[in-house]
């Protein structure tokens, strides 16, 4: 791998996420040779991946280089990657570019989409847990607007036009509400020709309301806002399979619909080589004490959705969101100090800052503390908390110069079919 030697402790963090990030970009500027190691060259700010999907931002204003996190790069190395395993007691990580030693490593490997083991619906549907599968999504939308210009029989019109997404979820709360906003603004002045009224948008979910991780105020409101916007949402229906441009439910519910979105749950991404006893086998994520550190090692540390830390606050580990990474992150900085000079490490204690969603255009919710708010306020801190959030000063220009433009003259900018998606061909066994 080309790691120069250092007489420093190497400390390896694998994932560039909001953990792996805010890791990094200080403990180089402590005595540590930093090493970070991710399959991508940047960051991904995913709380916004929804407008990349639905044409309102372009990839590269939430996405910031990995190598460009620290100005002096004298202590920190970026490889380009993919980690395969791990071998604790050699302290050796071996990748796709060859093998690499540690002192220290530090695992914030995020999650991935979890399919509940059907293959069907991991070959079929469309998933949003990265950048590509964003662009994925709205080149597809695209595509099938203009397929649906070419023919005249409004049916296949609608089967064409109508999105289906599994999962109301923030993630499919917020696409929801962005695709109904799409619908608005955009299809009457780009496909005069099309009904907009064809443009059907449905979202499903096992559960009794939407946004089930906050609370039932929160819900309520979000559900209102989606009706208002015209989404078709359908509770207590679980999404069984997709099979022949057609959802199928555990109820009589069937959907024909080429656009089939899964947002519906993640799963732990870990690495292999880790002992069984320090894995969470439901949820695949590492086992961690209150410092951080994988159950049965002493070197090896888990941040961010990867790490389960079970609390008498929170018996089944912090939400899998991006502040219980950041502030683990900081932690972990903190106690990697203690190390060098051989001091107790400090346990981790989560500080809720509260949660949200957008649903569209002056339309929000947000939870903080005890307080629920919703609508203009919630949506006016909904935007301000994320360009807070967004990493570099070019992307928060950036999208914040998006909003304005695409809040006054109610239009999407980023509506290119810059790689057109083919959808793979599942044979049938």
């Amino acid at each position: 791998m080309n790691i120069p030697h250092s007489d420093l402790p190497r400390v390896i963090v694998v994932g560039g996420g909001f953990g792996g990030v805010t890791l990094s970009r200080k403990l180089t500027k402590q005595n540590f040779q930093v090493v970070l190691i991710d399959r991508h060259n940047y960051h991904n700010f995913q709380p916004l991946m929804y407008q990349v999907a639905t044409s309102g931002l372009e990839p590269d204003s939430i996405a910031f280089p990995l190598r460009g996190l620290v100005n002096d790069g004298t202590n920190f190395i970026f490889r380009l990657a993919e980690v395969e395993s791990v071998e604790p007691v050699m302290k050796t990580l071996k990748t796709s570019i060859g093998e690499v030693t540690f002192d220290y490593l530090v695992m914030a490997t995020g999650t991935k989409t979890n399919f509940f083991g059907n293959k069907e619906l991991e070959e079929t549907s469309l998933p949003m847990k990265s950048v590509p599968q964003a662009l994925n999504i709205r080149s597809y939308m695209l595509q099938n607007l203009e397929k649906a210009t070419l023919t005249s029989d409004a049916e296949e019109q609608k089967k064409l036009m109508r999105i289906v997404l599994s999962g109301a979820g923030p993630t499919g709360v917020e696409l929801a509400g962005a695709f109904a906003e799409f619908k608005k603004g955009v299809l009457p002045n780009d496909y005069p020709d099309l009904n907009p009224d064809h443009m059907e948008i449905h979202l499903l979910d096992g559960a009794s309301r939407v946004l089930v991780s906050m609370s039932e105020k929160a819900s309520q409101k979000a559900e209102k806002y989606l009706k208002e916007l015209g989404v078709n949402i359908h509770l207590n229906v679980m999404v069984k399979n997709y099979k022949e441009e057609t959802v199928l439910t555990n109820t009589d519910l069937k959907i024909e619909a080429l656009t089939f979105i899964w947002s519906a749950g993640v799963i732990g991404n870990p690495i292999n080589g880790i002992r069984e006893q320090s894995v969470d086998q439901k949820s695949q994520r590492f086992l961690v004490d209150r410092m951080n550190r994988v159950e049965g090692y002493e070197n090896i540390f888990a941040i961010g959705d990867i790490a389960l830390m079970k609390t008498p606050a929170y018996p089944e580990g912090h939400p899998q969101v991006a502040q219980p990474a950041i502030q683990q992150g900081k932690l972990l900085l903190k106690n990697f100090k203690r190390l060098l000079l051989e001091q107790p490490l400090k346990e981790f204690s989560y500080f809720d800052k509260g949660s949200m969603a957008t649903i569209g255009r002056n339309k929000a919710v947000a939870d903080i503390k005890s307080f629920t708010l919703g609508g203009f306020l919630a949506w006016i801190t909904w935007l301000g908390v994320h360009l807070y959030f967004l990493v570099g000063v070019r992307n928060r220009l950036v999208v914040f110069l998006n909003w304005v433009y695409n809040y006054f003259n109610f239009d999407r900018a980023a509506r290119l079919i810059i790689r057109p998606y083919q959808k793979k061909e599942v044979s049938d066994k």
